[in-house]
């Protein structure tokens, strides 16, 4: 990285988050086929069901949606941050450990939290469905049971993320604030 322009520098971090959003473009894109094709095939309850039964399902549902928006798109929008950036000073230490946090934390968090909630939603949405379409039948308490323990993980998983997009926040600040002086003198 030595002898690369401010401009390089952010650019670079640029290519980091579109790479990231590319790759978890891909996985959303791989869930997704694996979704739609054992909705037809191997998936017992079908995924369908646990979603339109609502309740716990939802969790899967909204676990999916938030791995699209921040996971995908948030991260992708992210780049346009860092190339905005292009005159800055990303390159230094201070705002290189921030957006290496935010690259890091954000895309870990992200995935952790909506992906135990996709789990959590698909397996407790699931036992409250019926036996007869391959639900367990459970009544609400004993789903609330199922799913309890995953609250906690998923609460950490958000602040692991919230922590990322703070330290690009920060980042971001102090590498335009820096610019912007630079180029008021």
């Amino acid at each position: 990285m030595e002898g690369k322009t401010m401009a390089e520098q952010a650019n670079l971090w640029a290519k980091r988050f579109i790479i990231a959003a590319i790759i978890q473009g891909a996985i959303i894109v791989g869930l997704t086929a694996v979704l739609v094709l054992g909705q037809a095939t191997f998936m017992k309850p079908e995924v369908s069901r646990v979603i339109a039964a609502g309740g716990a399902g939802t969790w899967f549902t909204f676990g999916y949606i938030i791995y699209i928006t921040v996971g995908v798109i948030a991260v992708a929008v992210s780049a346009i941050f860092y190339h905005f950036l292009g005159g800055s000073d990303v390159g230094s230490k201070i705002p290189k450990s921030l957006a290496w946090s935010h690259l890091v934390l954000m895309n870990t968090g992200v995935s952790a939290a909506s992906g135990l909630m996709m789990y959590a939603g698909y397996f407790g949405g699931a036992a409250a469905l019926p036996e007869t379409v391959g639900g367990k039948g459970f009544d609400p308490a004993q789903v609330h049971a199922l799913m309890a323990p995953f609250v906690e993980p998923i609460a950490i998983a958000i602040l692991v993320l919230i922590a990322g997009i703070l330290a690009g926040g920060m980042g971001f600040l102090l590498s335009y604030s820096r610019f912007s002086v630079s180029r008021i003198k």
